[in-house]
Formats: C-alpha cells, structure tokens, sequence
C-alpha cells in the first residue's frame, strides 16, 4: 500500500469524467488499498480516484455509523430532499462551504471485495453527503461548483476537519 499524494483543485484529471472499470482485478484492489492508506492519513472520510490522479469510476468511504464501502463505477438511483451542509474537501484544503445536498441518496457500484452489485443507503447523514461529493468527483464535478462564487468559500481556522 501508498500513500499517494492528493490532487488539488486546478488539477485538469479533478475535471475530466472518469472512464468505467471493465474488469475489477488485482489492479483495481491495489489502487483501492492505496486510496484507503492515502484517505486514512490525509485525514478524509471519502476519496474519489481521480484525486490520486487516476481517472477511473472508483470511490472509497468510512463514516460513522456505517460500514465502510469500496464502489467501482458508482452512481446516484436516487435521491430525494435538499438540506443544506457544511462541506469541505481533501483537494481544496483550508476550506469549506455551505451547499444543498440530498436528504436520501441511494446508490449503486460494483463491491471491489466481491465483484458483486451493491447498493448503499443514506439518509441525512454524512454519508448521504459523502456519497453525492464521491460520485459528484468522478463526474468532473467539486462541491465548489455548487458555491454561489468564490466568496462563498469559507476558511477553516486551526482546527483540522475530517469531511468527504
């Protein structure tokens, strides 16, 4: 495992769709192990594998209260409510802003583990965010994109945050 570094805000591979996983092999268990070592020490609750520059549909996750979830190819099913949160992100540090997001968030992917179909639950938790900020990552997309302008990009004080 390695500890990769994180890809910031700026960063062309933040802004690309990231190209589905064919097959989930050996390859694709080592790039999540390593998303997992680099998640754990930045510290995060969720990556996206385009932010370790590799543009491919692959997320990892571990909240509270949750189990921890390793999705290949993921997307949205569903998702309904809007409630505003205070979000943050590993590739824009020193930050946070305030945007809607899903009260319910349903989601699909591929288990990395099993090669199984699986499907996550959330509701009005942290991880119906960090699901929609995952997803949102290997689409090109940053919870910046959801501020109204970079004035509404709020920085963090001394104290670090764990968040998506």
């Amino acid at each position: 495992m390695a500890i990769l570094p994180i890809r910031r805000a700026g960063d062309p591979v933040l802004r690309e769709k990231a190209r589905r996983v064919r097959t989930v092999d050996s390859s694709v268990r080592k790039l999540v192990e390593d998303m997992w070592e680099t998640m754990y020490d930045a510290p995060g609750v969720g990556l996206a594998a385009p932010q370790i520059g590799v543009p491919l549909r692959v997320v990892v996750i571990e909240v509270p209260d949750h189990p921890r979830v390793a999705l290949v190819n993921p997307e949205i099913v569903k998702r309904s409510g809007t409630r505003q949160v205070d979000e943050g992100c590993l590739s824009v540090p020193g930050f946070r802003g305030e945007i809607v997001r899903s009260v319910k968030v349903l989601a699909k992917g591929v288990d990395v583990y099993t090669g199984k179909e699986v499907r996550v639950k959330a509701e009005n938790d942290l991880m119906a965010e960090a699901l929609e900020h995952e997803i949102d990552h290997v689409n090109g997309i940053l919870y910046i994109d959801y501020l109204p302008g970079p004035d509404a990009l709020i920085p963090l004080g001394d104290a670090p945050e764990v968040r998506p």
